[in-house]
């Protein structure tokens, strides 16, 4: 399944994936273990989860002895250009400005945030 044609992912899928993303590649019980604390999920559910998206093309396993050890098979990078431009385009019909506003105002952007902004402005 090509990058383009991956299908969207469930929020609990979005957290799992950005684990396994932060970790590198990991077991059922690795991803399991770095949940948050207080996050009450159980080891199956996590393990469908990671089922969920190898089956939707995020995810590759490969076996370790008995333990399916789980690879992105895209990058962080990739899906995040894509959801963010999903999402730009059906809540602002393509239009940045209307969230950089949102972000400027109600976000939780402080001075230092600014000044990166100012410098990537610049660059372009």
């Amino acid at each position: 399944m090509s990058k383009c044609q991956l299908r969207a992912m469930s929020p609990a899928e979005t957290e799992v994936l950005r684990l396994v993303w932060q970790i590198g590649e990991a077991t059922v019980q690795q991803v399991h273990e770095a949940l948050p604390e207080g996050r009450k999920v159980a080891y199956k559910t996590v393990q469908t989860l990671l089922r969920r998206l190898e089956d939707k093309g995020y995810l590759t396993h490969k076996i370790e002895g008995k333990a399916h050890v789980f690879c992105p098979a895209v990058k962080r990078e990739a899906v995040v250009k894509r959801t963010v431009l999903d999402f730009l385009d059906r809540l602002f019909g393509g239009d940045p400005r209307p969230l950089m506003h949102f972000l400027a105002e109600d976000g939780h952007i402080d001075a230092e945030d600014i000044e990166r902004l100012k410098e990537l402005i610049d660059k372009k």
